[in-house]
């Protein structure tokens, strides 16, 4: 498993199809974040953009091959684990975004609650933001992993739906994702520090059982 998701890296690397997503996400930094506000609106901020960039960069990842290098892959291992590789390496990638997102804001925030009266510990809130961005890297991760080959093969659909289901598994109240970010962007009012522990979990199970539909599905269907 190990060869194959350094081929998957070495594959993402090589094509450039890494630097749209990046790039997207260094605009979305650039209009969310500035320096001096509140350090947890902030922090949700940044864990809310790194959704869309993780179900692209899935996108990217299960179509980066050819179709007889991804052959080969497959007969060398399995299409199940090629296509594990693939999401699993898209998933790394997002999660070093949200990462240096979260860091980014760690030094520019302003450490206080909204209205500037409570002072919010940086190294909890830290923690806070990295663990929402990687529940929102995690739901991202599964949307990505739905909309696209082998359940979608038709690139129209497949970019059209993971946009959308992007998009609402943003905003849904029933979302994990939102609810991580929420809990970031309502602890800024009182100055509270909450980690989204539970969302975390759930979006570790929604990712984790998306993949597996995705890599039985790729097994099946090559």
């Amino acid at each position: 498993m190990i060869a194959l998701l350094r081929y998957q890296a070495a594959l993402l690397a090589r094509s450039h199809r890494w630097l749209p997503p990046l790039l997207l996400y260094v605009v979305f930094m650039g209009i969310g974040v500035q320096a001096g506000q509140p350090i947890l609106d902030s922090f949700g901020f940044a864990a809310a953009g790194v959704l869309p960039i993780a179900a692209w960069l899935v996108r990217v990842c299960v179509t980066n091959e050819p179709a007889a290098a991804r052959s080969c892959a497959a007969a060398a291992q399995s299409p199940g684990r090629v296509h594990l590789a693939g999401v699993l390496t898209a998933l790394g990638a997002a999660v070093v975004l949200g990462v240096a997102g979260t860091l980014l804001v760690a030094l520019v925030g302003d450490p206080r609650s909204a209205d500037g009266r409570v002072e919010v510990p940086v190294g909890p809130a830290t923690v806070a933001g990295l663990l929402a961005a990687l529940a929102c890297a995690l739901l991202g991760t599964a949307v990505g992993a739905l909309c696209n080959r082998p359940l979608l093969r038709r690139p129209g659909w497949a970019v059209l739906s993971t946009v959308l289901v992007a998009l609402l598994a943003s905003v849904a109240g029933a979302s994990p994702a939102n609810a991580a970010v929420s809990g970031l962007v309502n602890g800024s009012r009182s100055g509270t520090v909450t980690m989204p522990l539970l969302p975390l979990a759930v979006t570790v199970a929604i990712a984790a059982g998306a993949t597996a539909i995705a890599c039985a599905l790729s097994s099946r269907r090559p």
